[in-house]
């Protein structure tokens, strides 16, 4: 299965690695990453495979969303086909 990761907030130090170190330790591994800085605001999008995972989605969402609220971000995960459904255009 795949999942999108959706991180949004101030730029800081340790984003990319905190998050990274979270999908590691579980076993999800990362296929693309695409961000943006702009004007010190933080964007980025992952696409991640969790196929092989040692969590469940929503522990995934739930521990990706607390660690984002501790550094002041908004971090959002979702199964790859509900993210096509919602962002078709």
């Amino acid at each position: 299965m795949k999942v999108v990761i959706t991180i949004v907030g101030q730029d800081r130090v340790g984003i990319i690695a905190t998050v990274s170190q979270i999908l590691a330790n579980n076993n999800i591994n990362i296929l693309n990453i695409n961000q943006n800085i702009l004007e010190g605001f933080f964007n980025m999008v992952m696409l991640a495979d969790m196929s092989q995972a040692a969590i469940s989605l929503k522990d995934l969402g739930q521990t990706l969303r607390e660690k984002g609220e501790a550094m002041g971000l908004e971090i959002k995960v979702q199964h790859e086909d509900i993210f096509r459904v919602m962002h078709r255009v």
